[in-house]
């Protein structure tokens, strides 16, 4: 394949992956109701098992998904459930292997409320949902892997 070909690929590439993330943006808190079986939540956030999106950075991705979810009309108080979706599933579209994690703020487990927290990770760097306020993890999906706590890096 000459350089210009590739160029284009690439290029093609990049703007499949802006409009399926832009819809996807869009449309999924349509989808992911408050009420949403935890299951069907992670089915949401998992592709289909093609890559299409192989050769897109981790960075590029996260930085992407960020901007998408950083003005939200819907989910405003769920914004890490629906970044950490988008992310975790770009992500793996793009060949990775990130961690989806699900935590909950200490200080509010005496609290009328319980404050949750979503991030993702990519070989233990915070890519998504990074917080100031140490979690206490819970669940790690896909399982198997440790929980880790987010972290102030990244673009959360």
């Amino acid at each position: 394949m000459t350089e210009t070909a590739r160029a284009r690929v690439t290029q093609a590439m990049r703007l499949r992956f802006a409009l399926e993330l832009f819809l996807r943006a869009r449309l999924l808190p349509l989808r992911l109701r408050r009420d949403l079986p935890f299951d069907e939540m992670l089915d949401l956030a998992t592709p289909p098992a093609k890559m299409p999106y192989r050769g897109l950075s981790g960075e590029e991705i996260s930085a992407a998904v960020h901007r998408a979810v950083r003005h939200p009309l819907m989910m405003r108080d769920r914004r890490c459930l629906r970044e950490g979706v988008l992310c975790f599933r770009f992500l793996r579209a793009a060949g990775f292997d990130p961690r989806l994690h699900f935590g909950v703020d200490p200080g509010s487990l005496n609290a009328s409320r319980l404050s949750a927290h979503c991030w993702v990770t990519l070989d233990g760097e915070t890519l998504a949902g990074a917080t100031a306020i140490p979690m206490v993890p819970l669940h790690v999906y896909p399982e198997g892997t440790p929980p880790q706590t987010a972290r102030t890096t990244g673009t959360g």
